[in-house]
């Protein structure tokens, strides 16, 4: 195979990916949201439901590209592990400031370490890469062939099959779970606050979630191959029809569910993410189609960072608040969402524009860093 070049398609991918995050985060507000920009309430699949797991699976090709290119330039194996650790360690780091922040030193906000929420969107992000890249390093692809199988279909009976403590049977609802009795019982207080009960990046769901970035490895490890660039496309396309249409037979049977990442969620969700990256990889890289690519090159350039970021930013917009003649409290969010947006919008459409106004806000800044190319690397 090829030593990596880099892949402007999975650039572009990236940052539709984290700009459709960063959309579907910060509504003007939540009272107001067209359906599509929700999660499913549990099972089902909404395009919202689609991002995340898009992510991972870019990592995924990432890793592929990026471990082939280290070793490729004589990087002893030792500086390439202490490199993954140390990505792992910030991005678990960074997730946690997220879930923290202002951790009660700003704004009156109330903080407890004891409710601190342990996992989140970065904490998997940062334990799936650190899983995925020690398996690349580590192990030959057919290893990695069976053992993504094999999670798949081992959580699918775990959860299948397993009676769950306390309940006496397996099954997929909402607190009831295996998953969340898992979470419930490692975690405590310590969960997304939304559910109290289980976490939608709990710790049993992420061994599914390792999958998803397998499958991006495997199809990274396609596009570095000497396959002519009308075959890879071929391939791409064929899996993601096969992958997809795999999930959707076993939602027969194991439902496709984000909150618990089921295996039939990672092959449809799989599939999907690589008609996607067929169609910028065909568009972008083979026939250089590019005149639209740059405002999401410039938020892949710097996913992380702006996604953190934005996060930041958003929790103190609901966080700065004072008294109007109106209102005893009224928040900074609300004031600009009430001024700027509803005053002349219908709520559903106010609150879509308050959130592509936060999106193309967040672009402006990224593009000073992308033109003085700065690009900020966990």
């Amino acid at each position: 195979m090829k030593p990596s070049e880099r892949l402007l398609s999975l650039d572009v991918f990236r940052g539709i990916t984290i700009m459709g995050m960063i959309l579907v985060n910060n509504p003007g507000t939540w009272s107001a949201v067209y359906p599509p920009l929700l999660h499913a309430k549990w099972h089902g699949c909404t395009p919202t439901d689609l991002i995340f797991p898009f992510f991972l699976f870019i990592v995924g090709v990432a890793v592929s590209y990026s471990l082939t290119k280290r070793k490729a330039l004589g990087g002893s194996m030792k500086s390439l592990y202490l490199n993954i650790l140390r990505r792992t360690i910030i991005l678990f780091l960074l997730g946690l400031i997220l879930s923290g922040f202002p951790f009660g030193l700003l704004l009156e906000h109330e903080f407890s370490w004891s409710t601190l929420r342990i996992p989140g969107v970065l904490q998997r992000i940062a334990i799936v890469y650190m899983v995925a890249s020690v398996l690349f390093l580590t192990t030959n692809t057919k290893f990695q062939y069976w053992f993504t199988g094999f999670i798949l279909i081992l959580y699918a009976a775990l959860m299948s099959f397993i009676p769950v403590p306390g309940v006496g049977y397996a099954n997929f609802e909402p607190t009831t779970n295996l998953a969340a009795w898992l979470d419930y019982t490692l975690l405590g207080s310590h969960l997304w606050s939304g559910t109290k009960f289980w976490d939608p990046e709990g710790i049993l769901s992420t061994l599914p979630a390792i999958g998803t970035a397998m499958i991006g490895i495997f199809f990274g490890n396609l596009l570095r191959s000497d396959k002519d660039q009308t075959t890879k496309t071929v391939w791409l396309y064929t899996w993601g029809v096969i992958l997809m249409a795999a999930g959707w037979i076993w939602d027969g049977w194991f439902p496709i569910n984000k909150n618990i990442w089921t295996s039939s969620y990672v092959l449809y969700t799989g599939g999907l993410a690589l008609l996607f990256l067929g169609f910028c990889y065909w568009f972008i890289d083979v026939k250089k189609i590019t005149w639209w690519i740059k405002p999401f090159h410039v938020y892949g350039m710097n996913a992380i960072t702006v996604f953190f970021l934005s996060g930041i930013v958003g929790r103190l917009l609901y966080m700065i608040k004072w008294e109007t003649a109106q209102r005893t409290d009224i928040t900074l969010k609300q004031y600009i969402f009430d001024t700027f947006f509803l005053s002349w919008l219908n709520p559903v459409n106010a609150s879509l524009a308050f959130a592509i106004s936060y999106i193309l806000i967040w672009l402006g800044l990224m593009w000073i860093l992308y033109a003085r190319k700065i690009f900020i690397k966990v």
